[in-house]
């Protein structure tokens, strides 16, 4: 949030629920492809759509949405996976064969859809700590004023709370993995309350509130 890196500071999927690891995980380790390789980009998203969404917006605890991300920001975490320089346990093998115009095309696709706001209420303790602490870190240096992303800068805006909070978490920690080290260094001296704001404020964020 206060430096900008030169690759993408987004880190996906670092939890999982239980049924969906298990089917993918399943998949025998031999196989050179992920489940979604070559097939069309309409049954790619199909696959994709049963964790992130039908159309992006992730109803599942943990599991980001990929609607309304720059689509460099997607193109860079898949090729990070398929090439295992991040590592997963569920994305490195689903990446694995896919190809540059795979992920593109899914990148595109998931760009052009349209965000979904959370449906709870915001809280207004946590969104005026949130604010200032986006503001004190320079968030938007990086993420841009409406935090809607930007080039390899994930969309922050609409993420969901959950999953905010245990990226934010997982850098702070240095579990994130990936070879962008940029967050890492902006998480280090932010504590768990904070981070809960953080991730509060940036899921419910709206113009009016900056």
């Amino acid at each position: 949030m206060r430096r900008c890196g030169r690759t993408s500071p987004w880190r996906h999927l670092l939890v999982m629920p239980a049924a969906w690891a298990g089917l993918f995980l399943a998949l025998p380790a031999w196989s050179e492809n992920g489940p979604a390789a070559g097939l069309p980009l309409e049954a790619q998203v199909t696959v994709c759509g049963s964790c992130h969404g039908e159309d992006g917006n992730s109803t599942t605890p943990g599991i980001p949405s990929l609607a309304g991300q720059p689509p460099l920001s997607i193109t860079n975490q898949l090729i990070y996976f398929r090439e295992r320089l991040r590592q997963n346990e569920v994305m490195t093998p689903q990446a694995r064969g896919l190809s540059d115009a795979e992920i593109q095309a899914l990148a595109a696709y998931y760009a052009d859809q349209p965000v979904i706001a959370p449906d709870s209420e915001p809280k207004t303790a946590l969104m005026n700590q949130g604010r200032d602490l986006a503001r004190e870190h320079r968030c938007a240096s990086c993420h841009r004023s409406d935090f809607s992303g930007q080039e390899q800068m994930p969309r922050l805006a609409h993420q969901r709370e959950d999953y905010l909070a245990q990226a934010m978490l997982a850098y702070r920690e240095r579990s994130r993995g990936g070879p962008d080290t940029t967050m890492v260094d902006v998480m280090r001296s932010i504590d768990e309350e904070e981070i809960a704001a953080l991730a509060h404020f940036l899921a419910h964020y709206a113009p009016v509130d900056g």
